[in-house]
């Protein structure tokens, strides 16, 4: 979705809606660790209850996407692991390599939301995770595409904490890459991932299609 959006309103837009995220994020942790009593259960429940009324007396009519303001660069704030208003990511904050080679990687803390096996990571958060950060590689690398598998190496448990998360590159064909990547825990690589990453007809055609002087907003950019 394009819109107009100036830099000035987007950087309000993210100091409104960050903090206001982290706080939703925050309830998600204590609703699974509190031990309080039952009538305090009941009494946060009626006030949460009253708040989620409240916010929805205006909302979008469907999910929030991703937006494109004046320079093309998308915003996906509703994105599961790096959303900047979505509490269920957790996020992650990827960081690109300046030669534009692809490598990228992101330093994050996954916490009792993200639990499978007692005290470690459920795999499929892990295999969310490495999607993302393997997609990221290829457009990155300027090589940009959508899922078209996904294979996943479980080295070892993945323990809740803090954690890394590194991808590349491997090889490109036409509109084909592979990427590779990994998950980092306390005691080494937990998590393997190699995925091939697709440019899809509809990506295309809109690259040949656009004007070289207006490029078309693009969400893999």
């Amino acid at each position: 979705m394009q819109d107009d959006i100036t830099p000035e309103e987007l950087a309000q837009q993210a100091d409104l809606y960050r903090p206001f995220t982290q706080a939703v994020r925050q309830l998600v942790d204590v609703t699974i660790r509190t031990t309080v009593g039952d009538e305090e259960i009941r009494r946060a429940q009626a006030e949460i209850e009253a708040i989620t009324t409240r916010l929805r007396a205006s909302q979008l009519p469907g999910s929030y996407g991703v937006r494109f303001g004046p320079t093309g660069r998308g915003r996906p704030w509703g994105n599961t692991v790096v959303g900047l208003r979505n509490p269920a990511a957790p996020p992650l904050a990827i960081e690109h390599d300046a030669s534009g080679n692809g490598n990228v990687w992101s330093d994050f803390h996954l916490g009792a939301p993200y639990e499978g096996p007692p005290t470690l990571v459920h795999g499929g958060v892990s295999a969310l995770i490495l999607d993302q950060m393997l997609g990221e590689a290829a457009g990155a690398g300027g090589k940009p595409g959508m899922t078209g598998t996904l294979t996943l190496r479980y080295r070892q448990g993945t323990p809740l904490g803090d954690l890394r998360a590194e991808a590349w590159i491997d090889r490109s064909e036409g509109i084909k890459t592979w990427a590779k990547g990994h998950i980092i825990g306390p005691k080494g690589v937990t998590v393997e991932a190699e995925g091939v990453f697709i440019l899809p007809r509809w990506a295309r055609e809109a690259i040949a299609a656009q004007d070289p002087a207006t490029p078309t907003p693009s969400y893999f950019e």
